[in-house]
């Protein structure tokens, strides 16, 4: 009885049309059609009634070219409780938010450009916003949490793809996946997943990647992220010119390798010995650690060895009262005092919402003709914060991807990772994939490419145009 009235209690909701509008764009000197789809695709449950929908938008190539042959390209940002927003507008979609070269801050009002460095011209683009990211929901606002989890997330977008594969007639098109951070998560769960259901890729982008989350998390007895993260602090210690004058006069690609060795054996060994260190051991470590982030001595003893990511931010740039940001360490923010062991806020977070999100409300209602009240998610804390990590303490979808890999020895990799990521340092990115058991056979099918800038390295023009250049690469070989 008590599930009866809890169906009558669920609110009914009707499939709507999606909404197709024509655009053109000029591009290398060719101008290119194109169509914009916004809509929901509705998830199902097995009495075929709706309980959520998911919103995206989708570029389609006109052209003479049967669409089943041309590429189709599945795109989602992270979080979790991201909407694909940065993807979206800022580095694949026809049109990206104006950031200027360097991608600080612009003055407001924001601007929105033509994106010369799209990714329409190498494939049709699907742009996903999970449930509770967008304009994504569930039918009853009480069920969201419903999909906010690793296993649940992977079940509703993978079945997202399958409808759009199917309401599209798009099944043989050489199919391609798109993350970003947890993103990545996503799409390396998501190449496993979807294999078994009859869904294979030729191709998954992983844009600042992370598979283990070991690697990330800064936890009691768990050294593996103050390893991995030190070539990233170097590095934004080198952007900041905190370093001594011979470090920072070396090339920076080769400073970090040199950084990532000494931290993988030195420093691994130094800090699985712990207490047992000798004090000689113990000051030869703080001065290569004071020496490859610009930190002091002082600090380094006090933190045990062990520089936490937020700790860093903070510290680096302490004595004027500025903090570094997490997602991309060029950018600075002003901190009301120079105490405590965190910053404010995230500086270069804090330069992307506004104008992301003003460009973006004013695009999907003026251009794509989708009018709704609706509040667009752009990144949701509490999505994040409710979000159900299966596989205990430290999840890891690299599994996945090696088992996508041994089912369809054909797909391809390309890992794109930024030197200022703080968020997901790419030292951690080369780890994971490093231990994911793929077999010797199948590992140049993974191709890595670096950027100087951050986690959302597009935001830096000239490393937007780097990785249209790759990923150019990759889909076309």
């Amino acid at each position: 009885m008590t599930d009866k009235n809890e169906e009558a209690q669920t609110p009914e909701i009707e499939e709507e049309a999606p909404v197709i509008t024509a655009h053109q764009l000029p591009l290398a000197g060719t101008t290119l059609a194109y169509t914009a789809t916004t809509g929901k695709l509705p998830l199902k449950d097995e009495k075929d009634k709706i309980v959520a929908q998911i919103f995206y938008t989708a570029y389609t190539l006109e052209s003479d070219i049967n669409p089943a042959s041309r590429p189709l390209i599945f795109v989602f940002n992270g979080g979790p409780g991201s909407a694909s927003i940065w993807l979206h507008m800022g580095a694949l979609g026809p049109k990206r938010v104006d950031m200027g070269a360097e991608g600080f801050m612009p003055p407001p009002p924001y601007k929105l450009i033509d994106n010369a460095h799209t990714w329409l011209d190498l494939g049709d683009l699907v742009f996903i916003d999970p449930v509770g990211t967008g304009y994504s929901r569930a039918a009853d606002p009480a069920d969201n949490e419903k999909y906010w989890g690793l296993a649940e997330d992977l079940e509703a977008v993978g079945e997202f793809i399958r409808l759009y594969l199917s309401r599209e007639k798009r099944w043989t098109s050489p199919l391609y996946l798109a993350g970003e951070s947890y993103g990545t998560t996503r799409a390396a769960g998501l190449a496993g997943h979807l294999i078994d259901r009859g869904i294979a890729f030729n191709g998954v982008v992983l844009i600042s990647t992370v598979m283990n989350f070991q690697t990330l998390r800064f936890t009691k007895a768990n050294d593996l992220p103050y390893t991995l993260y030190l070539p990233s602090f170097c590095a934004a210690a080198h952007y900041h010119g905190k370093l001594e004058d011979d470090l920072q006069e070396r090339d920076l690609r080769e400073l970090l390798h040199e950084v990532a060795d000494w931290a993988e054996s030195d420093y691994t060994v130094a800090l699985a010995k712990g207490d047992r260190m000798s004090e000689g051991e113990r000051a030869a470590v703080v001065e290569r650690l004071s020496c490859y982030t610009g930190l002091s001595q002082r600090f380094i003893l006090g933190a045990d060895l062990r520089v936490n990511i937020m700790s860093f931010c903070k510290e680096l740039l302490r004595d004027d009262k500025r903090a570094v940001g997490r997602l991309d360490s060029r950018f600075i923010g002003i901190m009301a005092s120079a105490e405590g062991s965190a910053f404010d806020f995230d500086p270069s977070m804090n330069a992307i919402t506004p104008p992301y999100s003003a460009v973006y409300n004013q695009y999907v209602r003026e251009q794509l003709g989708y009018e709704t009240d609706l509040n667009y998610e752009i990144l949701s804390f509490k999505v994040n914060e409710s979000w159900k990590y299966q596989g205990g303490q430290f999840p890891d979808t690299s599994e996945g991807l090696r088992a996508a890999f041994a089912k369809n020895p054909f797909m391809r990799v390309l890992v794109a990772q930024g030197y200022y990521d703080l968020a997901t340092p790419f030292q951690a990115a080369y780890y994971s994939l490093a231990h994911m058991g793929l077999d010797p056979a199948l590992r140049d099918n993974i191709t890595i490419t670096e950027y100087e800038a951050g986690h959302m390295m597009y935001v830096h023009e000239p490393s937007l145009a780097k990785l249209k250049a790759d990923a150019a690469a990759f889909i076309r070989s």
